[in-house]
């Protein structure tokens, strides 16, 4: 699961190192597309209920006056994008096993873009109507914007959220070259998982923007926790993963802790560390078996709404706010309900109609490219 997650099935392994448990069967995790929904909805919140800056416009007032009980929870909200980050580790290894790097490659691509691309040109359209909100960006910055690579080249984003896409990329890359190159095995996953570990720990220490841009020590931890959590789930519960589980926590602890230290909403410390831990804890539980039952055909269908509500929730729900609550006078709660919902059956649509179509003909035209 990543924020773009691939399907959730697993391929048929390879000959790996060390042999996977029999009888393990390997189907569907329904669990993790719930998760990556409840990550996705934290998020959100977060985003319409839990911070300052421009929603505070579209509500007419910052949203802790608006929410007092809600923003008090919501600030928290920005958590889910460790939760995904987690969930992203476990799913990028259970999607790479087996497969080739040029398999790997097409369906990251056939994945994030066919959604994302159309999230640009409705949070642009959207711009141009209503610039009250967001301004549009130039089109020499908008065209930028389409390779998914403008925050390396210093171009705003048209989309607020990408930002962790651009991560998401870094990590696909470093476990492509890595890991998925020579071949996914239990071995070379652990390699992975400890070098990374490693190279995070001394960038911290040495600093640099080079290492920083690289090694991403502030997000690496959640990536090599979920990496760790599907050995778990692949191959039993063998000390070593489930110590490198361990130790990711710790240092994700301290990470997202220390980052939200001194942001400009007022977070205790210890309800950060408690959300980071149930990230894990979530995670670890589908790891572990224990969300075998959780086989709800609705859970699909959230999984597979969660990338492009998560690309267009944030300027399109600003957007709907500020003409329900302030154009057309509808009280905060029902603004809230109808935004979010609108928002689903607007990732529902992209998903219909944009990404099952063409995701796979992307995919297709790619192989033959």
């Amino acid at each position: 699961m990543s924020l773009a997650s691939p399907t959730l099935a697993s391929p048929p392994a390879k000959t790996a190192a060390v042999p996977a448990p029999p009888g393990r069967p390997h189907t569907r995790l329904l669990a993790l597309d719930g998760l990556r929904l409840v990550a996705a909805l934290m998020v959100c919140l977060y985003h319409y209920a839990g911070r300052g800056g421009v929603v505070s416009a579209s509500w007419h007032q910052n949203p802790g006056r608006v929410f007092p009980t809600l923003s008090g929870a919501a600030v928290y909200g920005c958590l889910g994008v460790e939760f995904f980050f987690v969930i992203s580790g476990f799913v990028i290894c259970m999607s790479s096993w087996g497969r080739s790097l040029g398999d790997f490659f097409r369906s990251r691509v056939a994945r994030l873009y066919p959604a994302y691309w159309v999230a640009l040109l409705l949070v642009t359209g959207a711009c141009l109507v209503l610039p009250a909100v967001v301004h549009a960006v130039r089109p020499d910055e908008f065209l930028v914007n389409l390779t998914m690579l403008q925050q390396p080249m210093g171009v705003p984003r048209v989309l607020g959220v990408c930002w962790t896409l651009w991560v998401e990329v870094r990590f696909y890359a470093l476990f492509a070259l890595t890991v998925v190159l020579p071949g996914v095995t239990y071995r070379r996953v652990v390699l992975f998982c400890s070098v990374w570990t490693l190279a995070a720990v001394l960038s911290t220490a040495a600093g640099g923007p080079w290492t920083e841009l690289v090694v991403m020590p502030g997000y690496a931890p959640y990536f090599i926790g979920g990496l760790a959590l599907y050995l778990v789930h692949r191959f039993g519960g063998r000390l070593l993963p489930w110590g490198i589980v361990a130790l990711s926590w710790i240092l994700g602890l301290h990470m997202a802790t220390q980052g939200l230290w001194r942001a400009d909403a007022p977070r205790d410390p210890y309800v950060v560390m408690l959300v980071v831990t149930l990230a894990f804890a979530a995670v670890a539980a589908v790891a572990a078996g224990w969300t075998r039952r959780a086989n709800w055909p609705w859970l699909t269908t959230a999984g597979a709404l969660t990338y492009p509500f998560y690309l267009v929730h944030e300027h399109l729900g600003w957007f709907v706010i500020r003409v329900l609550h302030r154009a057309w006078g509808l009280p905060p709660w029902p603004t809230l309900a109808v935004t979010v919902l609108g928002m689903l059956g607007l990732a529902w649509l992209i998903h219909r109609f944009v990404e099952k179509p063409f995701g796979p003909r992307l995919k297709r035209a790619l192989k033959y490219a």
